[in-house]
């Protein structure tokens, strides 16, 4: 028994027309909601999230559903647009009455949505890599957060090539509050920043901040680059012979830069990442293959499309554990027993109670002149510790807030 999907589209004006649905019955397909980026500026990292949440689909229905029931996809393509993430939430949750839903690559896109799945109280898996801080009973977030790759990341470069660090980052809020993890921990490290380049989503020109970089002369360069404009600095960086080591907790794992651009360009990029298709383990090496095999087209499986396989299966589980609901109160009771757990594509990893986020096993990618990949290190079951350890603590109170490093839950 395969899923069946529903791929709609929809225009801006015809989004807010309907009326509602009735209420599901147990016999009725588990709807999820995918709203991802199938188009425009993201799309190149973001179909593999679609297709491996297929690819989970189909698995959970071939084994019988969840709790007996048939999974049904409601897909829409965002298209890179933070109107259409707010347009089509809305759609979802309250004209398809969906159990739940997948959205969003960029960390703007989920804040667009976000008031809007509290609004109806619904229940949204955010399945990327992002800045961290969000605090949201409605949110389960599977992405690796920067407790998990800076902290890793960061004192790993600083011993192995100096103190001296230099960051450019997406201007909008990933980008900036990165970058504010990044600067605390260089500091807490003894190190020092010295420069900071903040780049607006559409920029594909960087002779400026390459003349920038050059000057300052730091010892490596923190990219927090998003998107298919700003992954033009890499090529633009090799031209001009910049020949520093890079660092980053975005690139690679999501847009797999060095199988889109020609060697050299990414030489000596190091990345913390929770999956790449290079990770060498059986169960890595399985997802892969069987990926490829239902998907023979897909370019890439990153760390997004692991994430997204995981959240299905994560899903399928609290929903069968709370006896069949998809009531969010039921399933994050489940989620407060604190044994949320799958054995995936990246090890095992468990959904931490306070926060709604994952543990993950964090490998450290290096990047050869060849565009070939090795890894250096590997940390183990990293907790996604700094909201709970702060404040952060769903299973007493909901906040619904985003909090960074100078503005922690506990202040």
């Amino acid at each position: 028994m395969k899923y069946s999907t529903i791929q709609r589209t929809a225009t801006l004006s015809t989004l807010l027309a309907g009326s509602l649905v009735t209420s599901a019955s147990a016999n009725d397909p588990i709807q999820i909601g995918v709203l991802e980026d199938q188009s425009g500026n993201f799309a190149a990292v973001t179909q593999a999230k679609v297709n491996a949440i297929e690819l989970a689909a189909e698995e959970i229905n071939e084994a019988g559903g969840i709790a007996g029931r048939e999974v049904e996809l409601v897909i829409y393509d965002t298209q890179s647009d933070d109107r259409r993430y707010q347009e089509l939430m809305r759609r979802v949750l309250q004209r398809d009455q969906v159990d739940t839903v997948f959205a969003g690559f960029a960390s703007s896109s989920r804040e667009a949505y976000r008031p809007i799945v509290n609004q109806f109280d619904g229940l949204a898996f955010y399945n990327n890599q992002y800045e961290g801080g969000v605090c949201d009973a409605n949110m389960i977030v599977t992405g690796a957060v920067p407790e998990q790759q800076f902290s890793t990341l960061i004192p790993w470069m600083m011993e192995e090539y100096g103190p001296n660090v230099y960051t450019i980052a997406a201007d909008y809020n990933f980008g900036q509050i990165s970058a504010e993890w990044v600067r605390r921990i260089v500091e807490e490290e003894g190190g020092e920043i010295v420069g900071e380049d903040f780049i607006p989503l559409g920029v594909s020109q960087f002779s400026q901040t390459i003349q920038n970089i050059q000057g300052e002369a730091p010892d490596f360069v923190v990219t927090l680059l998003v998107g298919s404009n700003q992954a033009s600095y890499y090529e633009q960086a090799a031209s001009a012979n910049l020949g520093l080591p890079m660092a980053s907790s975005v690139n690679v794992g999501q847009g797999y830069e060095h199988k889109r651009f020609a060697p050299p360009s990414l030489a000596n990029m190091y990345v913390t990442t929770n999956f790449i298709e290079e990770v060498d383990t059986p169960e890595a090496n399985a997802f892969v293959e069987k990926f490829y095999e239902r998907f023979p087209d897909t370019p890439y499986v990153n760390q997004e499309a692991a994430n997204s396989y995981i959240a299905m299966h994560l899903y399928k589980q609290m929903v069968e554990r709370a006896d069949g609901s998809t009531d969010k109160d039921d399933l994050r009771a489940v989620i407060a027993e604190g044994d949320v757990c799958f054995d995936g594509p990246s090890g095992t990893v468990c959904l931490d109670p306070r926060s709604q986020h994952m543990s993950h096993n964090i490998f450290l990618a290096k990047v050869d002149e060849n565009h070939e990949i090795s890894f250096p290190e590997t940390w183990e079951n990293i907790e996604p510790y700094w909201l709970g350890e702060n404040g952060c603590d769903l299973t007493q109170n909901d906040p619904s807030a985003q909090y960074t490093p100078s503005s922690p839950p506990n202040e």
